[in-house]
């Protein structure tokens, strides 16, 4: 079975899937998002909450190496339980993440303004069971999943169906979303010359989880001065958004990342993180 990590001895090993376009050393922080996520449903309440916020730091690099994971629940209500993950290598916290998650109930009375969302989907769906390469999408250009389509300053999307994150498990929607949103990072900061910055963490909120296989993401915004940047995007399936993914991160202009040259004999998930 392919996934991106594999349980050895209370340990999860990363396979060649979770390393990142940087460093070969390094593992990519979709996949580090997607391990976070999964140690906090662990400790998740009843199925009648969603995890409206989670947020992951990075700051140090996670390593090519097996990996250790920690949770505990920091607060627990009766409409908001609040979850506290990290993961550890080397005996050192590497990566932390916390979900707030929020009690479902019934919609207020009354109408509110709402954004309109002109969200792109493939006429043709994404539905292997063992995960497919991203298809990418930029400007009024058509899908694909060539890694080279998106050296260009056009606004992008991705389209995704994932592979099993662990081996033996199936990906939980919650997972699927928190994979999904480190692409963040490729979507907002794709440009003419590659990759330029490299995101220092990630933020997701959602109003509700992901119906299905597939998932979208949509570029919103690109802010950036003196190689500090801020970009954000909306989370998408078929039957609209989702909710919203923020990141921040530092230029890292010496190591540009050519997404067409990294991708090259790979057959799935690839991302700039």
């Amino acid at each position: 079975m392919v996934a991106f990590f594999t349980p050895v001895d209370g340990s999860l090993v990363p396979t060649a899937m979770s390393v990142s376009a940087w460093s070969p050393t390094n593992l990519a922080g979709t996949a580090v998002c997607g391990l976070l996520a999964r140690e906090l449903e662990t400790h998740g309440p009843a199925a009648d909450f969603i995890p409206a916020r989670f947020t992951v730091d990075l700051f140090r690099p996670v390593l090519n190496e097996p990996i250790t994971l920690r949770g505990e629940v920091v607060r627990d209500g009766t409409r908001v339980r609040v979850v506290d993950a990290a993961l550890v290598q080397r005996d050192e916290v590497r990566a932390r993440a916390s979900v707030m998650y929020l009690a479902v109930g019934e919609q207020p009375p009354g109408e509110v303004w709402q954004a309109g969302h002109d969200l792109p989907v493939p006429e043709y769906v994404l539905d292997s069971p063992y995960g497919e390469a991203p298809h990418f999408k930029s400007g009024d250009q058509g899908w694909t999943p060539d890694f080279g389509s998106g050296a260009n300053n056009l606004r992008k999307a991705v389209w995704q169906n994932l592979p099993a994150l662990v081996e033996g498990e199936p990906l939980t929607p919650f997972q699927r979303a928190a994979f999904v949103a480190d692409c963040t990072n490729m979507v907002c900061n794709w440009g003419t010359a590659g990759v330029g910055f490299i995101n220092s963490d990630v933020t997701l909120t959602l109003a509700r989880l992901p119906i299905g296989h597939e998932v979208g993401l949509h570029a919103q915004d690109h802010i950036s001065a003196a190689g500090v940047m801020v970009a954000t995007a909306t989370l998408y399936d078929r039957t609209g958004p989702l909710g919203t993914t923020v990141i921040t991160g530092l230029s890292n202009a010496r190591r540009q990342v050519d997404l067409a040259a990294f991708a090259e004999g790979r057959s799935l998930p690839v991302t700039a993180n």
